[in-house]
């Protein structure tokens, strides 16, 4: 199966520079946990949204905000997950 084209969106300098752009902002401090991490591999630049596949909201720097990535891993990836059984996107 092939990934979606968004996808590769993530492997760009563009991608790279906001990245850092959204943790400088937030002053490397997670959003949820409010966990300051300078180590920016345990941090995740993370859609509030999410994008799925939508240009304009993958791009938009308010979109975006700074979890450290047990909160991304856990309570993030937990409510996006109930939101798709709500939804019934699935079963």
């Amino acid at each position: 199966m092939n990934s979606p084209p968004w996808r590769a969106w993530y492997k760009t300098a563009r991608w790279r520079a906001l990245r850092l752009t959204i943790f400088l902002r937030d002053l490397f401090t997670c959003q949820k946990c409010r966990l300051i991490e300078g180590d920016t591999s345990k941090l995740v630049c993370d859609h509030i949204i999410p994008h799925r596949g939508d240009e304009r909201l993958f791009w938009d720097e308010n979109n975006l905000q700074t979890l450290c990535k047990r909160c991304h891993d856990t309570v993030k990836q937990a409510a996006e997950q109930a939101s798709l059984r709500t939804r019934g996107v699935w079963h």
